[in-house]
């Protein structure tokens, strides 16, 4: 199950700015097998043993990850969290909708596509199966914003 916030709540379970949490927290841990192949799947970047990169850019520090990775890896390391992911692109995403037992905020829907068979939780209570369900849920959102003049 992928619980969906919308609501943003400042709360020491709450990643909202995952760059800074990952160069103070996620980036000094070790890194399995699964994450550093996470890293080469969405950056292209391989990991050395001493905390670099390696990119078709060059060399560089596990902070220059980019955005998107980084709030993967904040969600893989940290799964009672829930984790902001709404600077995530589609590559991203398309991931995280794969994934199972975690907690992400979003304010607004992304267009991308979800697995048929992805199960989500929206606000702790309506439960929906993949991209059909999310975009009618985010539907019925707006017109619930709508009405209520937000």
């Amino acid at each position: 199950m992928i619980n969906i916030y919308t609501e943003k709540k400042n709360s020491k379970d709450w990643i909202l700015q995952n760059d800074l949490y990952f160069n103070l927290n996620t980036g000094n841990e070790e890194m399995s097998q699964k994450e550093i192949d996470l890293i080469r799947q969405v950056d292209e970047a391989k990991l050395t043993p001493d905390k670099h990169i390696e990119t078709k850019y060059g060399l560089g520090t596990i902070r220059n990850l980019s955005s998107g990775c980084k709030t993967l890896l904040n969600i893989v390391k940290h799964p009672d969290n829930v984790v902001n992911v709404e600077e995530c692109g589609p590559n991203v995403l398309r991931i995280i909708f794969t994934m199972d037992n975690i907690k992400i905020y979003m304010s607004r829907p992304t267009l991308f596509d979800i697995p048929n068979d992805a199960k989500i939780r929206f606000n702790d209570s309506d439960i929906v199966t993949g991209g059909r369900g999310y975009n009618a849920w985010w539907s019925k959102e707006y017109e619930r914003r709508a009405a209520d003049d937000l």
